[in-house]
């Protein structure tokens, strides 16, 4: 599995974004939401062929935190042996609530660490509701409390386990960043076209959204002995984990059985189903709203069957206090055979 053939990077440029969905007011488009969208078809065990491309799905990207189950597999394969709940919260971006606040200090004790040993930015919890009753108890920012917190305890609980030094340990040139960048290539198929510092301080690595369909659709259809396995097991099993109570990306996985998933900042998604198809999405203006209608209707067009897709349409277009409208689909992602609309 690990002598796969690596392409050379894909290309950094302005992204060819086209239009994805269309905000509906009415019966008339009142705006449009650009982006990207792959969707493969499922062959050949996470090789799989293009099955749906729309805009730019080669050019290279910033995948967010929606490349986190990779960076798991590569933090697995180097010996973290976190399993379960806790292994989804190392690739989480969680909402703040106190199951992941414990399951953060869990790891930092296994490790023999505390807060203060982390080095992502303090923040508050990402859930508003937990928000407001954290600011109403009185607390401040905290690097526990931010959404990446389980992510680094798990490379802290690491870089013990394994000798690495504590101090630098989101450098890009340190022994655990270098195994997870090599895991990167590996996975996507692709070398990483540019490297910057990602919202939380870590190293943020740039591919293509193809090959973070690949790489997604690799997870989920890895043999049982294989760190993918027990990555992508983890994240099946506890979506609440990797993001929280009542968010989209947990209740999809809940609605398609043996799906896994994940989010990222500025409007990116990845979604995989244990056969190998896979999508992956990226919004081009980073808008929520958008994320989560397109990638239900990509999985649809994947194949997908619709009724289990029905509740993730996305936020609906409101005036005097009732909905008037919704986010639509391109037509290029209606599901084969589907009436064609009439915004395509």
């Amino acid at each position: 599995m690990r002598s796969r053939f690596v392409a050379d990077a894909p290309a950094i440029r302005e992204p060819r974004h086209a239009p994805v969905a269309h905000v509906m007011r009415g019966d008339m488009i009142e705006g449009v939401h650009y982006g990207s969208v792959a969707v493969l078809d499922g062959e050949g065990e996470g090789e799989g062929e293009v099955r749906t491309s729309i805009g730019d799905i080669e050019a290279a990207c910033y995948p967010r935190s929606a490349l986190k189950p990779v960076q798991a597999v590569a933090m697995v394969r180097a010996g973290l042996p976190l399993d379960g709940a806790l292994l989804a919260l190392a690739m989480g971006s969680h909402s703040g609530e106190e199951h992941h606040l414990a399951g953060v200090r869990l790891v930092l004790d296994l490790a023999g660490l505390t807060e203060a040993d982390l080095r992502n930015v303090p923040d508050l919890p990402y859930a508003p509701a937990v928000r407001d009753a954290w600011l109403r108890a009185g607390r401040g920012p905290s690097r526990l409390a931010q959404n990446c917190s389980g992510k680094h305890a798990a490379m802290l609980y690491l870089c013990k386990l394994s000798g690495w030094p504590l101090e630098g340990y989101l450098d890009a040139d340190h022994p655990l960043q270098r195994a997870i960048a090599e895991v990167v290539e590996e996975l996507t198929g692709q070398r990483i076209a540019n490297v910057t510092v990602d919202g939380c301080g870590s190293p943020l690595f740039a591919v293509s959204l193809h090959g973070l369909a690949r790489a997604a659709a690799r997870i989920a259809t890895a043999a049982p002995d294989t760190a993918e396995h027990r990555v992508a097991n983890a994240l099946r099993l506890h979506p609440e984990m990797a993001s929280g109570t009542g968010r989209d990306t947990a209740a999809l996985m809940r609605a398609v059985p043996g799906l896994l998933a994940k989010d990222g900042f500025e409007g990116v998604q990845l979604a995989a189903l244990p056969d190998g198809r896979a999508v992956a999405v990226k919004i081009a203006d980073g808008a929520d709203r958008a994320r989560t209608a397109v990638t239900a209707a990509a999985l649809a067009r994947a194949g997908v069957e619709p009724r289990l897709l029905a509740g993730f349409t996305g936020e609906p277009v409101t005036g005097g206090g009732r909905t008037v409208g919704g986010i639509r689909p391109v037509a290029a992602l209606d599901p084969p055979g589907a009436p064609v609309t009439a915004t395509a």
